[in-house]
This record gives C-alpha cells, sequence and structure tokens, in this order.
C-alpha cells in the first residue's frame, strides 16, 4: 500500500491563520527567554513556520512584541471598553464587571509571561516601555476611573480621586493573581479557589470606595 503524501507544512495549509500562529509562538518565546534571549528563528520555529513568513507581517521583533501585546493586553481593554459602553445599571454594576473581567484576564496563561517581561526587561527598551504605558497602563487605568467617576457622581462612590482610586484596584488584583499562580508558596490564598480570592477582592474594594453610611447598609443586608 503507498505511503500517505505528506501533509503540507502549516503555513501554507492554514495562511489565514498566520499571525495568530506568530503572535501565540511569540508570546511564549518571549516568556521563556526573555526579550533580549527570544529569536526569530525560534519564534518561527515554535508556530511551524518559515522565518521569511514572519517578516511579511512583523519588521523586527520590537514590531512583533508590540504585536503580542496588541494581541494579548490590547483586545482585552477594548473588550471591556466595549462592555461596559452596553452596561445600563449602576457605576457599581459596571465596576463589578470590569473586576470580573480583569481578574479572568490575570489568571489566563497570557498574563503571567508578559508581567515577567514588563517588569524584568521593558527599562531596557524605552520606546517599547512608553508604548506599554500608553496602550495597556494609562488606558486601563483611564477606563477604571470613568467608572468611579461615575459612581462619584451619583453618590454610590466617596469623593476621591478616580485616577487614585484606579491604582488602588490594579495592583491588588495583580498581586493576588500571582500568588494564586503558586499557590504552594502563599499560605493565604492555598486552600481558596479563584473564585473566593475575587470575592473578597471585590467586596474589600467596594467598601474602600463607598460612603460610611453606604457601607453600613451594606453589611446591615
Amino acid at each position: 500500500m503507498p505511503l500517505p503524501a505528506n501533509p503540507e507544512p502549516r503555513w501554507r495549509r492554514l495562511p489565514e491563520e498566520r499571525p495568530a500562529q506568530i503572535l501565540k509562538a511569540a508570546l511564549t518565546e518571549f516568556g521563556e527567554r526573555g526579550l533580549a534571549g527570544a529569536r526569530l528563528d525560534d519564534i518561527a520555529k515554535r508556530a511551524g513556520l518559515s522565518k521569511g513568513t514572519i517578516y511579511l507581517y512583523f519588521p523586527n521583533k520590537e514590531e512583533l512584541f508590540r504585536e503580542v501585546v496588541r494581541y494579548t493586553v490590547v483586545s482585552q481593554i477594548e473588550e471591556s471598553e466595549r462592555q461596559l459602553g452596553e452596561v445600563t445599571g449602576s457605576a457599581t454594576e459596571a465596576l463589578t464587571l470590569f473586576m470580573r473581567t480583569f481578574w479572568q484576564f490575570i489568571r489566563s496563561s497570557q498574563f503571567a509571561p508578559l508581567f515577567r517581561l514588563i517588569h524584568a526587561e521593558i527599562h531596557n527598551y524605552p520606546d517599547l516601555a512608553r508604548f506599554y504605558a500608553e496602550e495597556v497602563v494609562t488606558r486601563r487605568l483611564r477606563l477604571i476611573a470613568s467608572i468611579v467617576a461615575r459612581g462619584v457622581e451619583t453618590g454610590e462612590f466617596r469623593d476621591l480621586d478616580p485616577t487614585v482610586a484606579a491604582r488602588m484596584l490594579t495592583a491588588p488584583f495583580v498581586m493576588h493573581g500571582l500568588w494564586c499562580t503558586h499557590r504552594e508558596c502563599f499560605s493565604s490564598v492555598a486552600t481558596e479557589t479563584d473564585d473566593e480570592v475575587l470575592e473578597e477582592l471585590m467586596q474589600f474594594y467596594l467598601y474602600a470606595i463607598r460612603p460610611s453610611a453606604a457601607n453600613r447598609e451594606h453589611v446591615v443586608k
């Protein structure tokens, strides 16, 4: 019986999937080797493509990193902006939706390698650092601050600086997400599920920004 013909390489069979293949491979490679250590040759091999194919979509490693950030983080922020634009309820409901979506991203497989890259190497690439600050950090803080500001106007939240309140939300969520990734090292979350940790974070944060009277009413309920 004749042997079956060799299947075509993935880069020929699935041309419409090439950019996503490259970005997923790049995220893994960046996460394992860092920005400085990652090579386009290795990213191409991981994606099942030729190195030349990468250059059809991305001119260099720095632009590839930018697109990885857009593909993973910026797209998540855009989705949150879309979802929150459709929320017709209270600021508390909008903020709760954001916190759930943000936590889901933090607990995804995409977050940890990006976090390591940003905090370990990004300072060595000033242009990339500015890009990340503008496209991710500033944009996310602006989104949170807009929700908080609406809640201040409606009286749901106490009179506070929305930008400061936004910063105070992101840091605890990120740190708890990292602790949950390494539960064996952190006894405080070792026996809790992701949902339980999220509930604690949300209740703590909402209590901190509600007016005192609203908190008393909430506790009574």
